[in-house]
């Protein structure tokens, strides 16, 4: 057994001789897995009532003739023009209330009734036929879900999962704030979702009532994810055993993870960071993947072994960087390495995307060059890394609530981005060299020594409590500005900044004051001096010791950066109190530990 090694493979747009070219040069590059089907809709089904499953047996045959291994998608990434035809319904609303016409992929109604049962029958089909096959060894369920729709649909779902959430109206006007600009509802079919035509003035982060979209927020992830769950339900009628999975998109703010990761058997996610420098950026992602499902091991599903085509500037992977990328993200959990795509389209907007197999078909090019090396070392090194788990004994907290709240919000400051932040933390970690697991607000706590909580802005159950635990046991917590704000419906505590983390922080916030992004309130920390921008919190210590002051403006002198000891717990012969840092710069990154 070896790391799965090869990717997204589309023979269906290609006659029958050019297959025989691509597996020879998949043997060349030692390929031994292809993921192939996922956007066959059209194919299997070219019709409502007929299903033509010729040319995926032809796929199906042919590289299971090869010895391949083989990541059997449902096809349902993007529906056929005969179902926006027969079913208007099947094509989303957009933000600004727009019913869309057939195009494009990511243009299917999460909450069609129409396309929740054809699709899931799509997979029920595809199952049926394939379900035993020796070389299937996962299902790969749509592709990359994303996206949201307004439609008439969607708002009666949303006020579906609105009762079940709230039971009552009265549980949903105090949840929302409804008081304010007579907003109180008394009857669910008043209920409008949040967009251009009703609460948002200025885009998608720009709303009234930020509890209303907050919910629709979640409402989007979760019937998205009903439709992974409905194409999945239907292959276990077939087949109860082979994984099944989906590729996520890494930082990929529209879909909470979190929420999904439990449905799936296996994580798989597509790597395409924004640039060729972005090390640091994938480390984290792939930390993010990997802790969605307890530090289980995930799939690289896609990454290009050269350039993409989906930006305005698509730089082209220097010699090496693949091989680096790829060992990367084995080392931070991959079980697999694939790519997108094997063997470049001729046609339409992927054209320009990398492929192992350029338009010329050759093996001589640096690229095929380089996948084939990479195959021969994952070849040398077989089976050892696979299963493996990566121990860490620092944690660092993802929340896609407090990523939503936090940028949706009139204020402090919409300069201050969520991923910006947590990504400066996690590089500070990621060079220092600890190991470290990216996990959920829900995550169990007890086997970290160090739980670095940046703009963990909304505080939800007892997350307060089992921080403060973390400390009490001799541990450390980091946290930063703009944290403790809201609870899980986007409400202030009524107490003083950072509410429920106030005890544990030893501080409280009196004001904040917001700047440009070329102001700078330099910090003093010993005889040092880092850069705070964007937010500066007035910190007022209740009990924390002083580590940083701000240096200029009004609130010069006063608290920047904060240390508390909290908890008082025998250990041996001596007492351990654990270490609460409070951080408000942006360039700031401390960690102590009392053990």
């Amino acid at each position: 057994m070896t790391i799965p090694y090869g990717g997204d493979y589309n023979p269906e747009q290609w006659p029958a001789e050019v297959w025989d070219t691509d597996h020879r040069l998949f043997d060349a590059a030692h390929i031994d897995t292809l993921t192939v089907g996922v956007f066959t809709w059209a194919l299997t089904q070219p019709a409502p009532d007929v299903y033509d499953f010729s040319t995926l047996d032809r796929i199906v045959s042919r590289a299971a003739a090869a010895g391949r291994r083989i990541c059997l998608a449902t096809g349902t990434g993007a529906h056929p023009p005969w179902l926006a035809k027969a079913y208007p319904s099947v094509t989303r609303t957009d933000f600004e209330g727009r019913k869309h016409r057939y195009g494009q992929r990511h243009n299917s109604c999460p909450s069609s009734p129409e396309f929740r049962r054809l699709s899931a029958e799509t997979a029920r089909r595809i199952a049926r036929r394939y379900a035993g096959h020796p070389a299937i060894i996962a299902w790969h369920v749509g592709n990359e879900y994303g996206g949201a729709c307004y439609c008439s649909y969607c708002a009666a779902g949303f006020r579906g999962w609105l009762r079940t959430r709230y039971s009552t109206l009265d549980g949903l006007n105090a949840a929302w704030y409804t008081t304010f600009w007579s907003h109180t509802f008394t009857d669910w079919d008043e209920i409008e979702p949040p967009s251009a035509l009703t609460e948002h003035w200025r885009g998608p982060d720009h709303t009234a009532f930020q509890g209303i979209t907050l919910d629709y927020l979640r409402f989007m992830s979760d019937a998205m994810l009903a439709n992974f769950s409905d194409e999945k339900a239907a292959i276990r009628e077939s087949d109860p055993d082979t994984p099944v999975t989906t590729n996520f998109m890494g930082l990929y703010r529209p879909v909470d993870y979190h929420r999904w990761a439990p449905h799936l058997d296996f994580v798989s996610w597509d790597n395409y960071p924004p640039d060729d420098r972005s090390a640091a950026r994938m480390a984290l992602a792939h930390d993010l993947m990997r802790g969605l499902k307890d530090g289980q091991p995930f799939w690289l599903m896609e990454q290009t072994p050269s350039v993409t085509a989906c930006r305005d500037v698509n730089p082209l992977k220097r010699p090496g960087v693949m091989r680096l990328w790829s060992w990367q993200a084995v080392a931070h959990g991959a079980d697999a390495v694939l790519f997108f795509q094997m063997r470049a389209g001729r046609g339409a907007s992927e054209k320009y995307h990398g492929a192992v197999i350029g338009h010329a078909g050759r093996a001589d090019t640096r690229v095929f060059r380089e996948v084939a090396a990479l195959g021969a070392e994952l070849r040398r090194i077989g089976p050892a890394t696979l299963g493996g788990r990566t121990p860490a004994r620092v944690a660092l907290l993802f929340d896609w609530d407090s990523w939503w709240a936090l940028e949706i919000s009139d204020g402090p400051s919409r300069l201050v981005r969520y991923l910006d932040v947590v990504q400066a933390y996690h590089r500070a970690l990621w060079d220092a060299g600890a190991g470290l697991d990216v996990v959920p607000v829900t995550a169990d706590l007890t086997g970290y020594d160090v739980v670095v909580a940046p703009v963990l802005h909304m505080v939800k159950g007892d997350l307060a409590a089992r921080l403060s635990e973390v400390a009490a046991r001799g541990g450390s917590v980091v946290t930063t500005f703009l944290s403790g704000r809201v609870d899980e419906n986007d409400n202030a505590f009524l107490t003083d900044v950072p509410g429920p983390l106030g005890p544990l922080m030893g501080v409280r916030v009196d004001e904040w004051d917001a700047r440009e992004s070329d102001h700078v309130n330099p910090v003093a920390i010993g005889p040092a001096a880092v850069a705070a921008r964007l937010l500066f919190e007035l910190v007022i210590p209740q009990g924390a010791e002083v580590v940083g002051r701000y240096r200029s403006d009004f609130y010069a002198g006063t608290a920047a950066v904060t240390r508390n000891t909290y908890g008082d717990l025998l250990s041996g012969d001596r007492v351990t109190r654990g270490q609460v840092v409070t951080l408000d710069a942006h360039d700031v990154m401390v960690i102590v530990t009392d053990r």
